[in-house]
């Protein structure tokens, strides 16, 4: 992309169309493969990601500045949680009462990637490290449900995650910069 995500959500602000279908086409598969990943259904995901550039379109305000695809993906993971919190309250699923907050490391691995290249990414990990990441980022368990859960301790989840995210976000940059 010729211009920046930034300089895009201003040109969108002034609704620019054009702005808005390069940002579309530079980040839907992030957007979906987020989606699609902690919903685990297509069409739920095909839903998240409408709603998700639907709102970058009617409310462009609501990013202000920083990395846009870090903050698109979180607009991403709220919508998805909402998504999963609506089905609990109907039967569908078992969502635990806290749910984490995204760390500022998170946003930085995140940033400026596709959704395959995170898949190849995180694969590359070791269980130890991927499983705490997923169940977090993508399934909305807490640290602390985690380790009820393993019988590991607290400490442990947390330094695994750590850890991983690290390694996501070297392995992220090599491949932003191949």
């Amino acid at each position: 992309m010729s211009e920046d995500a930034a300089r895009l959500m201003g040109r969108v602000r002034e609704r620019d169309s054009d702005a808005f279908e390069a940002l579309y086409d530079t980040h839907y598969r992030l957007v979906r493969g987020v989606a699609l990943r902690m919903l685990g259904d297509a069409a739920a995901a095909d839903d998240v990601t409408q709603t998700v550039f639907l709102k970058v379109w009617t409310a462009p305000e609501l990013f202000r500045t920083g990395n846009f695809a870090a903050w698109i993906v979180r607009v991403t993971r709220n919508r998805a949680l909402d998504v999963l919190r609506s089905r609990a309250q109907q039967g569908a699923c078992e969502l635990p009462e806290s749910l984490p907050e995204l760390d500022g490391i998170e946003d930085v691995a995140l940033a400026r990637i596709d959704a395959a290249q995170v898949r190849s990414a995180l694969a590359d990990l070791p269980a130890e490290q991927r499983e705490p990441i997923e169940l977090g980022f993508f399934g909305g368990i807490t640290h602390e449900e985690m380790a009820r859960r393993s019988g590991i301790p607290l400490g442990t989840i947390k330094t695994r995650i750590r850890s991983g995210l690290r390694r996501l976000r070297s392995a992220l940059d090599t491949a932003v910069r191949a």
